[in-house]
C-alpha cells in the first residue's frame, strides 16, 4: 500500500479525502497543523473523527509560535490588509501548514501528500508550490479538485457511507487560526448576499462599550489592559476572546485570486483588525513621514506576495529586515473602546511620540521656528513649480 499523508482539519473536504483515499487503497496518515485555531477539546474531537475514518496514524503539529515568528509579526509590522480589508487570515497560515506537512511527510517517508483544496481557490496553489519545492519526488493528490466536487456531492458521498457529521454546519467552509477565521458558503459564491448570523462561528453576546489598552514594544503586542504576556501569540488570543463577542472584525473580502478569477470570502478577525489599526496609529505618532511612506509601499507588495503563496521567496526576507528595523521606536500604549460591530481608537501614550509640544502645536503655536523661517521655506519649497508655470505662461 502506498503511504499518503493527508493535511487533515476534520472538516467536510478532508473527511471526504480520508475516506476516498482509503477506498482507493492508500494507507492514510492524517496530520492536523495547529496554528492557534483549535482548542484542546476540538483537537480531541478531530483525532476521534480521524480514527473513526480508519486512518493508519494521526498526529498534531503545534506550530503557533513558529507561525507568529515567521509570518504574523511582519504582517503587524507592515499593517498588512489585503485590498484595505482582509488581514490574510487564511493566506498566511496555509503556507505554514504546507511547510509543516512537507516536513512531516519526509519524516514518515510518505509516497504521496494530499490536501482538500478545491480547483477554484488559492489554497491549491499555495500547497502545491510548497510541496513541489520541498517534496519534488512525492506525488500530490487532490481529490476535491480533480473530481470537481461540490459540497453537496461530498455530503451525499459521506451520508451514503454512514459518516456522522454535522452536515448542516458543513454547508459552510470554516477555517480558524490565530489570525482570524474565514467563512465560505453559498452566499459567498455570488456577489449579492451577505452571510447569515448563523454562519458566523462567534455569536455576538457583548453589547456594552468596553475600554481596552494595547501595549506594544518595538512593534510587538506585549500587554492587553496592563496584563503582560510571555509571547505575542498569547496576547493575540487574549484580545480575541475579549473582542470577538462584540462581532468586531466581521467582513467579506472581495479580491483577485492567484488563478485569475474574483473571489469572495467572509471572515471574523477582531484581534487582527484591532491590532493592525492600533499598531498603525502608534506608528503614525512615532515614525517619520518617509518611514511611513516606504513601509506602505513594501507592505502592499509583501502582503500580495504572501497571499499568492511566496513566503519562501528570499525577497521576503529582505523586506522583513526593513520592517524589523523600522520598529525600533514603535513602543507605547494605544487606547481603544469596543462597541458592537465596531471599535474606536482613542489615543496613544509613548515616549517616542513625535507629536511633542516642545516644537509646536498643530494649528495653534510654533515654537521651533519663526514666521520668517516659514516664508523663506515656502518660497524655496515651491520654487520649481513657480518657475515651470512662469516659463510656460501658465
Amino acid at each position: 500500500m502506498k503511504k499518503v499523508l493527508l493535511a487533515f482539519s476534520g472538516g467536510l473536504d478532508t473527511t471526504y479525502c480520508a475516506l476516498y483515499l482509503r477506498e482507493k487503497g492508500y494507507q492514510v496518515h492524517a496530520l492536523t497543523v495547529q496554528t492557534g485555531g483549535f482548542s484542546a477539546e476540538e483537537l480531541e474531537r478531530i483525532e476521534a473523527h480521524a480514527r473513526a475514518l480508519g486512518v493508519a496514524s494521526y498526529a498534531v503539529a503545534d506550530v503557533t509560535r513558529q507561525y507568529y515568528d515567521s509570518c504574523l509579526r511582519y504582517l503587524i509590522y507592515g499593517n498588512v490588509l489585503k485590498n484595505g480589508t482582509y488581514p490574510l487570515s487564511v493566506s498566511a497560515e496555509r503556507i505554514i501548514q504546507a511547510i509543516t506537512v512537507a516536513e512531516h511527510a519526509s519524516e514518515i517517508g510518505a509516497d504521496a501528500v494530499a490536501h482538500g483544496s478545491t480547483g477554484a481557490g488559492n489554497d491549491q496553489v499555495r500547497f502545491d508550490m510548497v510541496f513541489q519545492s520541498m517534496l519534488p519526488n512525492v506525488e500530490i493528490i487532490t481529490p476535491i479538485r480533480d473530481q470537481q466536487l461540490s459540497r453537496e456531492a461530498e455530503i451525499q458521498y459521506l451520508k451514503e457511507r454512514g459518516v456522522a457529521m454535522n452536515f448542516e454546519k458543513a454547508a459552510y467552509s470554516i477555517n480558524k487560526g490565530l489570525w482570524g477565521t474565514s467563512v465560505g458558503g453559498r452566499e459567498t459564491l455570488g456577489s449579492r448576499d451577505n452571510l447569515p448570523e448563523s454562519a458566523w462561528p462567534t455569536p455576538v453576546t457583548k453589547t456594552k462599550p468596553e475600554e481596552i489598552s494595547l501595549t506594544f514594544v518595538k512593534g510587538e503586542l506585549t500587554a492587553v489592559n496592563g496584563q503582560n504576556f510571555s509571547n505575542p501569540t498569547l496576547a493575540i488570543s487574549h484580545l480575541q476572546a475579549i473582542a470577538q463577542p462584540f462581532g468586531i472584525g466581521r467582513d467579506i473580502h472581495v479580491g483577485d485570486t492567484i488563478i485569475g478569477i474574483k473571489g469572495r470570502v467572509g471572515f471574523e478577525a477582531a484581534a487582527p483588525i484591532i491590532i493592525l489599526k492600533a499598531h498603525h496609529l502608534l506608528e503614525k505618532h512615532t515614525l517619520t513621514k518617509w518611514q511611513l511612506y516606504w513601509k506602505d509601499q513594501l507592505a502592499a507588495w509583501y502582503g500580495n506576495w504572501l497571499h499568492e503563496g511566496h513566503l519562501l521567496d528570499p525577497t521576503m526576507r529582505n523586506v522583513e529586515k526593513f520592517f524589523t528595523d523600522s520598529q525600533q521606536t514603535v513602543s507605547g500604549t494605544v487606547f481603544a473602546t469596543l462597541h458592537p460591530y465596531r471599535f474606536t481608537l482613542d489615543g496613544i501614550e509613548s515616549v517616542h511620540d513625535l507629536m511633542s509640544s516642545k516644537f509646536g502645536s498643530y494649528g495653534e503655536m510654533n515654537k521651533g521656528w519663526s514666521g520668517d523661517d516659514v516664508k523663506g521655506f515656502a518660497k524655496i519649497f515651491g520654487n520649481q513649480t513657480a518657475i515651470f508655470h512662469a516659463v510656460n505662461n501658465q
